[in-house]
């Protein structure tokens, strides 16, 4: 807050500074008006405004700190309790302590006070004097005073004002009142109330007075002569009111200057080329403030050679990022950016030796915050303490931490973090998976393969995030291997993420494809064409002659090197002589343009599924795949055993709507609840939305929905071929009536549901 204010101040600084030595004495009296109020906005605007464009051509200033030099015996911190003494609870009577943020606002709200009783004496004048209108304008006389002033369209004259002098105030008034200048002055007057301690408010709107009157007079001079107006001006001293929201005809303080500015010549055409300071002069701004950050984290990078925290221990580094979240705590208060900050989220597996200790000081601040709150009220028990105490990460050092990362207990924890139909898996190298990872890769993929509901299977390796995503191919032809006509169907290809690059500037391209116009357009032809070369090069009866049945995945991960040539082509498969054929096929893909990042051609790494079916109509197949499917369904729930989420294929208790609880078996039940929900589903979805968007035939909408530990319905996600389709699906589901929530082994958890909506448009 403090520098959003200083920064103000010193826009505004330079802004009048720059009008009083450039502007002031010009003619363009309509044009400094627009300076005064335009950079008057700009100034409160200006320090809110960041440009990440602008700010990444600011150098940030990279700091190496060096290591603390202890001069003599340095005494360590005790620790915040080392004997514990129970005490009664007392009642702390609560102390209100003055803060800067108490007096800015108790001067905001003196301030608006100050401004009402203007409004108010302004009121009174209003309806305590005779009033009559003239054209547009509403007169108030002012019984025994010679003032005139005006506030929008009512304009007040004194009485003692004589007749003859009267027209020349109302034509100098009728110009307030056109120009809108009572605007301007509540404009300022707003100001004054938010910035009520800073002089250069008051200066700014003395300046826009003083430019009304120059305005006014100019436009009335021109019905009137200039030697007879002048008079007017000099004749008397009028009184005024001392409301600063007012246009006054007559001021003392602006008599002289007025009567110098009419008899000004008026300024050279070419002296509007000063207004052309303005630019310069806000990029400027933008420039500080886009490259400014209160957070000096933000701004001061250690280099990898940071030996202040290389040569630290883990103590010291957790103790340096305490101190830090005390700093943060007593100036900011901010806990959602401190969380932030201390605790990202992050699909890391193993956290960097800095983001550990942030999270491990962030732990001991929370921890310590509590207890000392606790023994400030009294209420601090043993409980609370041995309580805290294991709530501390459990590895005393960062090099315990990576030990336990490479456990399998760490690695099946980490996996079973299931989240919106994502699955994890660790593995140390994704080319030489060993037999655990296998087994585990091979689950997973069978579970992605046979649920609606997982979609995308992240591979953590030592330095890479790989992210498979599986999209749906029902209603498209999975063909049978030995028809020359047939397809092998390959998912769209897709980018992964790899360590350094988290976004491709310019992806790789094939020659024929550079001409396009659009990033997609390149995207589609490179994705196309490699489904093609697969289709045409992919021996499928290799499957065949292997002895495998059904549908086949194979996941093909390959990097486009700087040359634009086809290098470290891995593969997994259900058997290893698909995996061979998938990577021969690959190799075979002619060069491409290379992919560039920042101008620089970088390596780029790629994942390619390809899917096809092996058909086999052997009654023994089939019942191997019931066989499977009941060992599949069993080791699901095993892994969701204790989870808070649970697929509906798997839940014990499924949830339950109130017209089915009554049946006898889950099986009778959760064909209730289907037909319920498609009876729903029929009744409430409205099909003609796909005839109105122009769409034709079968029309499939997929639809994932939760329904809450509460029975709601939640988190309803759909894809269809419109996304008027999806906003229809997802508002009739949202419409669904409350569900009694399904158990995990007695425990209420939130369901996840897939539902498919199929129907036919005709013509």
């Amino acid at each position: 807050m403090l520098h959003y204010v200083l920064q103000t101040i010193a826009f505004q600084l330079f802004f009048l500074l720059i009008y009083d030595v450039f502007l002031k004495k010009e003619t363009f009296f309509n044009w400094n008006r627009f300076y005064l109020l335009s950079t008057a906005i700009l100034s409160v605007v200006l320090p809110f405004i960041k440009f990440k464009s602008i700010r990444d051509i600011v150098p940030e200033q990279f700091v190496i700190q060096l290591p603390e030099v202890i001069l003599g015996k340095v005494e360590e911190k005790q620790s915040v309790i080392d004997v514990f003494i129970a005490q009664p609870q007392q009642t702390v009577e609560p102390v209100l302590t003055w803060s800067w943020s108490m007096l800015l606002y108790a001067g905001m709200c003196i301030a608006a006070l100050l401004f009402m009783v203007k409004l108010i004496k302004l009121l009174v004048l209003f309806y305590k004097n005779p009033k009559r209108w003239k054209g547009n304008l509403l007169i108030v006389n002012l019984l025994n005073s010679n003032a005139a002033f005006s506030f929008f369209n009512y304009v007040f004259l004194g009485e003692k004002i004589q007749s003859k002098e009267q027209k020349t105030i109302l034509q100098h008034e009728l110009v307030h009142v056109q120009e809108k200048h009572t605007i301007d002055l509540l404009f300022f007057e707003a100001l004054r109330i938010a910035f009520w301690f800073n002089p250069l408010v008051y200066m700014y709107q003395a300046r826009i007075v003083e430019l009304h009157e120059f305005i006014a007079d100019y436009k009335a001079l021109q019905h009137h002569d200039k030697k007879e107006y002048y008079e007017n001006l000099l004749a008397q001293v009028f009184e005024t009111k001392n409301i600063s929201f007012i246009n006054p005809f007559f001021k003392q303080a602006l008599i002289k200057k007025r009567i110098v500015m009419l008899s000004k010549s008026k300024s050279k055409q070419i002296h509007l080329f000063k207004y052309t300071l303005l630019l310069p002069m806000v990029f400027g701004m933008l420039m500080y403030t886009s490259s400014y950050s209160q957070d000096p984290k933000s701004t001061t990078k250690t280099t990898h050679e940071d030996t202040s925290t290389k040569d630290m221990t883990d103590d010291e580094l957790v103790q340096k990022y305490y101190d830090e979240l005390e700093e943060l705590g007593a100036s900011s208060g901010n806990s959602a950016e401190i969380f932030k900050e201390y605790m990202p989220k992050t699909d890391k597996y193993i956290l960097t030796r800095e983001e550990y200790a942030k999270r491990a000081a962030f732990f001991k601040f929370l921890t310590d915050k509590e207890i000392e709150g606790k023994q400030k009220d009294g209420s601090l028990t043993q409980e609370d303490i041995e309580r805290s105490e294991k709530s501390f990460p459990k590895h005393k050092t960062y090099e315990d931490y990576l030990e336990y990362k490479k456990t399998d207990e760490a690695k099946l924890s980490w996996e079973s973090n299931t989240k919106d139909g994502i699955l994890r898996l660790v593995v140390d190298d994704f080319k030489n998976m060993t037999a655990a990872e296998q087994k585990r890769y091979d689950k997973k993929m069978k579970m992605i393969q046979n649920d609606d509901y997982f979609n995308t299977l992240m591979i953590v390796t030592k330095n890479t995030i790989l992210k498979m995503q599986v999209n749906d191919i029902d209603g498209k032809k999975i063909p049978n291997p030995g028809n020359e006509n047939d397809e092998v169907i390959v998912e769209h290809v897709e980018e992964t993420i790899e360590v350094p690059f988290a976004v491709i500037d310019e992806a790789p391209t094939f020659t024929f494809c550079e001409t396009l116009s659009t990033r997609e357009e390149k995207r589609k032809c490179m994705s196309d064409n490699i489904a093609e070369h697969v289709n045409k090069n992919f021996n499928t009866n290799i499957a065949k002659e292997k002895g495998l049945t059904g549908r086949q995945r194979i996941n093909v991960i390959f990097k486009i090197d700087k040359d634009g040539t086809v290098k470290d082509v891995a593969a997994r498969a259900p058997h290893p002589a698909l995996e061979e054929e998938a990577k021969r096929v690959v190799k075979t893909l002619p060069t491409f343009i290379p992919g560039k990042q920042k101008g620089k051609t970088v390596v780029v790494p790629y994942s390619l599924p390809i899917l096809f079916q092996v058909s086999d109509n052997d009654n023994q197949n089939e019942v191997n795949s019931a066989q499977d499917q009941k060992e599949y369904i069993k080791e699901l729930k095993e892994q969701f055993k204790n989870a808070d989420e649970v697929p509906f294929a798997v839940v014990d208790e499924i949830p339950m709507l109130a017209s089915c609880e009554n049946l006898a078996t889950q099986d009778e039940k959760k064909k209730c609840i289907s037909n319920n929900v498609a009876k729903h589903v029929n009744e409430n979805f409205n099909i003609n939305v796909a005839k109105e968007k122009g769409l034709k035939g079968q029309q499939r909408i997929n639809v994932i929905f939760k329904i809450d530990k509460d029975g709601t319905v939640k988190e309803v996600k759909a894809r269809a071929s419109h996304p008027a389709l999806e906003e229809e699906a997802i508002r009739a589901i949202k419409t669904l009536p409350k569900f009694i929530p399904g158990k995990q082994n007695g425990k209420v958890v939130k369901v996840a549901y897939s539902l498919p909506i199929l129907f036919q448009v005709n013509e």
